[in-house]
């Protein structure tokens, strides 16, 4: 069993992760930048140390440090959370070559599947659904109108180095695609450092549905399910539920052993997860991988009554799946609602001090936190500052519950997207199940 873990995160997710290790009897390190100091997750670690300056590339993406960090307090392993180096490759290598096992898949893994080209192929040659598209880097916007031309408007652009929505571009004829190809090519330098592109058929109205996968060294693999994912705001998820109501069961069986196959054919291990695009006639497209624990992660807990970073851990030191296909249970319906310091009208961050915090605790009501009264939200880092999630005995019980639970929620110092998500859960589209990646736009 490992003794020690250092958290490479910050916020709730770092929260999140100490609250399963404090169950395993696991000590757990935090780190902190001068700008987070007096944080909920420095608060609640059993050691928290300063690694560098209020920016994210001074502290939390500052490999050097965190790993000097890590060689200090003698941990076995660290676990990055989402976002941040989760997903980078050097970092996950960086930690096995310096003893540290880095809870997550292989770095070959996740170089692989970070290039969103590379993983398109993959799974191609798989025999995985994806959407039509090219599977090779766009070398000028000249091809780019030729590649077009041939699949059809409306197309997507996508930068091969992009996650979490950033780095697409929706274009709908021949007239857009010079400007967004230029435009979209210096956003994907600037967030990544990589501005290669390719492109891939728009599909109208499709649902966002994604399948959580958990695989062991021995080559066991499960998937716990499916969340579906289609409120988004700039293709960055707001509201997320498990089951989907939209699928039935054939489609929701097909969709789980083709994730599960997509990641033997890649030799996966530890959670991830596998996003499909699916359209109005339930055909499934590969959209990515994310080779991390995902923001939503809590909706598959309450339906599956699996603690999904436990399980993170435990593949970590060598332990086999406990349960098999067969014995992953779903039970009730849960969803989940994001809350961001912004402001609802102009959806721009709202930084400021919280003067208040009130959270409803009814039964079936879960908080993911990484804030406090009096904590200071600054704007150096993702808006986002809790996650609500609600479970029900059904879909109709669940949203009962998170219009109650977002009605009861206070907090005052900053603005919040509360109104926003409140619009969400009591609007009829949302109740009907008739939710797409378009909704926010079509109806907010």
């Amino acid at each position: 069993m490992f003794e020690k873990i250092l958290i490479a995160n910050r916020g709730e997710i770092a929260v999140r992760i100490m609250r399963t290790c404090e169950n395993l009897g696991i000590s757990t390190i935090a780190i902190y930048s001068e700008a987070d100091k007096e944080s909920l997750h420095v608060k609640v670690a059993d050691e928290a140390y300063l690694v560098g300056g209020p920016r994210v590339f001074e502290s939390y993406l500052n490999m050097d440090k965190i790993l000097e960090i890590a060689q200090i307090c003698h941990v076995d392993a660290i676990h990055p959370g989402y976002g941040l180096l989760s997903e980078n490759g050097e970092f996950a290598r960086r930690c096995e070559e310096m003893g540290f096992v880095f809870i997550g898949p292989s770095p070959e893994v996740i170089v692989s599947m970070g290039n969103k080209i590379k993983a398109r192929s993959i799974m191609q040659k798989a025999g995985v659904p994806v959407v039509p598209g090219i599977s090779h880097p766009l070398g000028s916007v000249e091809e780019a109108v030729n590649e077009a031309e041939k699949i059809g408007y409306p197309i997507m652009l996508k930068a091969s180095a992009g996650g979490g929505g950033i780095g697409m571009q929706l274009v709908r004829s021949s007239k857009e695609i010079h400007q967004a190809y230029e435009s979209n090519q210096k956003r994907a330098n600037s967030f990544f450092g990589n501005g290669v592109m390719y492109l891939e058929k728009y599909i109208e109205n499709p649902r966002h549905i994604e399948v959580q996968l958990l695989a062991d060294y021995e080559g066991n693999i499960v998937f716990l399910w499916e969340r579906e994912c289609s409120i988004q705001r700039r293709h960055q998820k707001v509201v997320e539920e498990a089951p989907s109501s939209f699928l039935d069961e054939q489609t929701r069986s097909r969709m789980g052993e083709v994730a599960v196959l997509a990641a033997k054919n890649i030799g996966y291990t530890n959670a991830g997860t596998i996003e499909f695009l699916v359209d109005q006639n339930k055909n499934f497209y590969f959209l990515e991988m994310n080779t991390r624990i995902q923001v939503e992660h809590p909706v598959t807990e309450e339906i599956t009554g699996i603690d999904i970073v436990e399980q993170q851990i435990k593949i970590s030191q060598g332990h086999s799946l406990p349960f098999t296909q067969k014995q992953v249970k779903r039970e009730g319906h849960a969803i989940e609602a994001r809350i961001y310091a912004e402001d609802p009208k102009t959806y721009y961050p709202s930084p400021g001090t919280i003067s208040k915090l009130s959270l409803p605790h009814d039964e079936g009501v879960r908080h993911e936190i990484g804030v406090h009264a009096n904590s200071t939200v600054t704007p150096f880092y993702d808006p986002m500052i809790a996650k609500l999630i609600v479970k029900g005995v059904n879909r109709q019980d669940a949203i009962e519950k998170i219009q109650t639970a977002l009605n009861n929620y206070q907090i005052e110092g900053i603005k919040t997207n509360i109104p926003m998500l409140q619009k969400i859960v009591t609007h009829q589209v949302f109740i009907d199940g008739d939710t797409t990646t378009d909704f926010v736009k079509n109806h907010l």
